[in-house]
């Protein structure tokens, strides 16, 4: 008899674990009824908080809007983001925390291409959550496609590519690249040449190595004054090109400026003042100031109401079209929303449209959801968009 009650307390205990498990969701592949529990991690600290900040608002203040008109299929979203201090190894114990701890189904909206890079054997590989919609990242991410890695931020080099076309057909003879030390900065650097060759074979570029986090530009400037080039490069951190212009002002250096995506942001006018007048750049998304869309329009709204202390700018912009473009793609899930169905319906998201960027594809061997970018120029101290996206020259 005891030994009958015994296995019926045990059979009654593995039924009761078992519902319990079902209404926890059963881990980060399982899904929720009601929530749908996503992560990610920001610099929200220290030099790169600039960006992480920024982004969190705008993704943030998308995810609000969506919750107050009842979720995603009536399921609320759970945006869990940490701070990972732009350091790849805190990245790594963030993304075990999410993963383990907090049970998070997917990475949405994330940032930092080393940082994001230490956490994929952890991530992709062994826990099988995707990284979707992340910012950042190089060519290897997606040449091949990597299993549950899914980005919609065009690639530096193909923004390199679109500004060394640029500035060859704006008809620069003498091109000077002015880029950061580290190696992921030479290494966009180092495309503009190929793409200006192929625009114009005649055009000359050179490259001018800067340390990364300087501060004092006038030695630099004077550099540049001595090259004597027809058109100026900046490949560097936003505050860095405000350094620059700053100086190039002061210092009377007429040289058109231009720039990649991170250089077109609010902190590169408020820092550079006047002398950012003028400067071109490439953008990911549509202009926040001057573009009358509905969608920019909804943007600009929703930021006022969840974000009103954080400027609609381009880097709120591109949280918010990271959080717009994994919702419209998770809609598309009929049932539970997993990692893995959340992998196959990005394999199978055709023609995204959020309005605010480029229309996005993806595809079983394509992860990289656009190429397309922008042409921006500063008047009057604003960010103005010059006609509409475009796909960069193929790179070598």
């Amino acid at each position: 008899m005891r030994r009958r009650r015994t296995r019926s307390l045990i059979a009654v205990f593995a039924a009761l674990l078992a519902v319990t498990a079902s209404a926890c969701g059963g881990g980060p592949s399982a899904g929720d009824d009601k929530v749908i529990k996503i992560g990610a991690w920001l610099p929200l600290t220290g030099a790169q908080a600039t960006f992480g900040v920024p982004e969190r608002a705008g993704a943030e203040a998308y995810f609000k809007l969506v919750n107050a008109r009842g979720g995603i299929n009536g399921r609320k979203i759970d945006w869990i983001v940490k701070d990972h201090a732009a350091d790849p190894q805190q990245t790594v114990q963030i993304a075990r925390r999410l993963v383990d701890q907090d049970g998070v189904v997917a990475i949405v909206a994330a940032n930092g291409t080393s940082q994001s890079q230490a956490t994929f054997p952890f991530v992709l590989e062994q826990s099988k959550v995707p990284i979707l919609n992340t910012l950042g990242g190089d060519a290897s991410w997606y040449e091949p496609a990597r299993e549950g890695l899914f980005g919609l931020q065009t690639l530096y080099e193909d923004q390199a590519a679109a500004l060394g076309d640029w500035v060859a057909r704006d008809g620069a003879k003498k091109v000077l690249v002015v880029h950061s030390d580290p190696a992921a900065f030479v290494n966009v650097a180092e495309q503009i040449a190929p793409a200006a060759h192929n625009t114009d074979a005649s055009v000359q570029v050179k490259q001018l190595k800067v340390k990364l986090a300087t501060t004092d530009y006038s030695p630099v400037i004077s550099k540049v004054k001595g090259q004597k080039p027809d058109a100026v490069v900046l490949i560097l951190q936003a505050s860095e090109a405000a350094s620059y212009l700053k100086e190039a002002k002061l210092q009377g250096l007429k040289t058109p400026s231009y720039g990649y995506a991170p250089v077109a942001a609010q902190s590169t006018l408020t820092l550079a003042g006047k002398g950012a007048e003028g400067l071109k750049s490439v953008q990911l998304v549509k202009s926040p100031n001057d573009d009358d869309d509905p969608a920019i329009k909804e943007f600009r709204t929703a930021m006022a109401k969840y974000a009103p202390k954080q400027p609609a700018d381009f880097i709120t912009l591109w949280g918010w079209e990271a959080a717009k473009a994994f919702v419209e793609i998770a809609k598309t899930i009929d049932g539970p929303v997993t990692s893995e169905s959340l992998t196959r319906a990005y394999q199978k998201a055709r023609d995204v449209d959020t309005g605010v960027g480029p229309v996005l594809s993806f595809g079983a061997g394509r992860h990289l959801g656009t190429r397309d970018v922008q042409k921006v120029v500063v008047r009057n101290g604003q960010w103005e968009s010059l006609g509409d996206f475009f796909t960069p020259p193929v790179r070598d």
